[in-house]
């Protein structure tokens, strides 16, 4: 059994996949990609860079995720977005967290690339993602399909060093990522039986915006904070209510 397995979820990022392992190879006991059906030769990309590599169909996020826990033979998990990199002194950080064992699950902050400028407001940063985990002691809440949420059996504990998460390339990327995350809010949305009143689509995203722009200090990175905060009121507060006032009863 592997004391702590890397593992990357993976669909079409040709892009990322040779540098996010290679950042990681050296001081992890295995690299596992898991694969939904790239198309863009990630998986002999994968291989070719030293990983492991495990075909599943894409369902959602948080089953994707349980999916590994349930499957694989390690003690630790550590999941990482193949846009993202791990410093030495985040893997010096893990390695010895690990060894310690005072928590079952680690926060990890990170550090967010927006369109080629880091972004610090509005909620990229410090960004703390539950990503470090005892196999055995965490459980993703399938009802959370984006945005996940773990249970964890035990307690947590928070990591100083961050990640560095080369997020979004252009615009284009951005708004196509959103409209799919929205669409899934939707979804969460309708299962709870809310039905779209016409003052959401008001307050709902001025709420939004408020949060980003003030709240999470967007206004920090001037114009940059923002558009991100706007954009982020429409996807967020906006189109879920939309998608689901379109779809109708």
């Amino acid at each position: 059994m592997a004391e702590l397995l890397a593992v990357i979820l993976t669909r079409d990022e040709a892009l990322h996949i040779e540098a996010c392992i290679r950042n990681l190879r050296d001081w992890v006991d295995g690299v596992l990609v898991w694969d939904s059906g790239s198309v863009d030769g990630t998986p002999t990309l994968a291989r070719q860079a030293g990983a492991w590599v495990v075909h599943r169909p894409f369902d959602d996020y948080a089953r994707q995720r349980q999916a590994v826990l349930d499957t694989v033979d390690a003690t630790w998990i550590l999941f990482v977005d193949a846009d993202e990199r791990a410093t030495p002194a985040l893997a010096r950080e893990i390695r010895t967290a690990i060894h310690r064992g005072e928590a079952v699950g680690y926060w990890i902050p990170r550090r967010n690339m927006v369109v080629g400028r880091e972004v610090r407001g509005a909620g990229f940063w410090p960004d703390y993602q539950l990503r470090l985990l005892r196999r055995d002691r965490a459980t993703y809440d399938l009802a959370r399909p984006v945005h996940e949420v773990v249970h964890l059996d035990g307690p947590a504990g928070h990591l100083r060093e961050p990640l560095l998460h080369l997020n979004y390339r252009s615009w284009a990327q951005f708004h196509r990522k959103q409209r799919r995350y929205a669409a899934y809010e939707a979804r969460i949305l309708a299962r709870r039986g809310l039905r779209p009143r016409p003052h959401n689509f008001v307050l709902q995203p001025w709420r939004e915006f408020r949060r980003r722009f003030v709240a999470l200090a967007g206004w920090q990175d001037g114009l940059h904070g923002l558009r991100l905060s706007l954009l982020l009121a429409w996807y967020y507060g906006f189109m879920p209510y939309w998608i689901l006032w379109r779809n109708g009863p």
